[in-house]
Formats: C-alpha cells, sequence, structure tokens
C-alpha cells in the first residue's frame, strides 16, 4: 500500500505544532498550486486551531492582489509562478491573517499552464516572519498530483527549518 500524504507529513505536522505552541506563535498559508492541501495537511493534527489561524487559497491573480496585495506590476512583469510573487503571497497573509509565520506556494502542477521558462513542476515557496522572508525554487517531477503533493512536504519542511 502506497504512503498517503497524510502518513508523510504526520511527523513534521506535530514536530511544527510543538515549535509553535513552545513559541506562542502562530502560522497562515497562502496557496495556489496546492489548493489548501497545506492547510488540510496541518488540520489533520488535532488541537491545530492553538496555532494554525487559516489560509487563502489564491488561485487566480486577482484574488493575489485583492486580498494578499501582491502588487499587479509584478504579476505583470515575473507571473504569478515567480520569486517576487511568492515573497508578496507569504507577506501579505501573514500580514492579513496577523499571524508569526506564513507559508505560500505558487507554481505549475500541469498537465498544462507550462512555458519554456516554467516548465511543468515549477514551484516557489516563501516562508515569512516579522523578522525573515526567504523562498526557494523548486522543480519537481511526476504528475499534477505528486507535484502537489511535493509543494505540500517542501513547504512544511520549510516551515519546521525557519523554527528550528
Amino acid at each position: 500500500m502506497e504512503p498517503t500524504l497524510h502518513s508523510a507529513t504526520s511527523p513534521i505536522v506535530s514536530e511544527i505544532a510543538e515549535l509553535l505552541i513552545s513559541r506562542g506563535w502562530t502560522l497562515s498559508t497562502a496557496e495556489s498550486c496546492t489548493g489548501g492541501g497545506i492547510g488540510y495537511a496541518l488540520t489533520v493534527l488535532p488541537g491545530s486551531s492553538a496555532w494554525f489561524e487559516g489560509g487563502v487559497i489564491c488561485y487566480a491573480n486577482g484574488v493575489k492582489a485583492q486580498l494578499l496585495h501582491v502588487p499587479e506590476v509584478l504579476l505583470n512583469k515575473c507571473g504569478a509562478v515567480s520569486e517576487q510573487v511568492a515573497i508578496a503571497m507569504a507577506r501579505g497573509v501573514r500580514k492579513l491573517l496577523e499571524t508569526d509565520i506564513s507559508v505560500a506556494v505558487t507554481g505549475v502542477a500541469g498537465p498544462g499552464g507550462a512555458t519554456p521558462e516554467k516548465p511543468v513542476g515549477t514551484v516557489w515557496i516563501a516562508w515569512s516572519t516579522g523578522q525573515e522572508t526567504a523562498a526557494r525554487h523548486f522543480l519537481l517531477e511526476g504528475d499534477r498530483d505528486q507535484i502537489r503533493a511535493q509543494t505540500v512536504v517542501q513547504a512544511l519542511q520549510g516551515i519546521l527549518t525557519l523554527l528550528t
């Protein structure tokens, strides 16, 4: 039997929860290509309401601009799948939901939407606290579901890294 996303992320989420609780911190998410998968992985853990405030599924650029205040000039100049937009999303959701830490993901999960510069599997993930914001580029392989699942795991791993 193939492992589920829940079984793959559960130990990471438990560690994140312990670290957030010990600091009295809260977490938020801004998700494009994962469509709520990170929020789902976080809220599978009972008691997550103590540290997870919520998230914004911002699939459309208009939602990124209106809710998260991603500048439209960035969306037009760099494209939704870019370091600049991922960083703006992470900062935007952290401010919107007034959390201590946030994660944002934007990418091309496929099968469509790819360009020569941004093939299927291109993902940008950004993490933000009041003191620091960092982003990382990934080129993931597999089908749509595999790319989305890998993005969730990388996003969670990045939160854990930032907290430790």
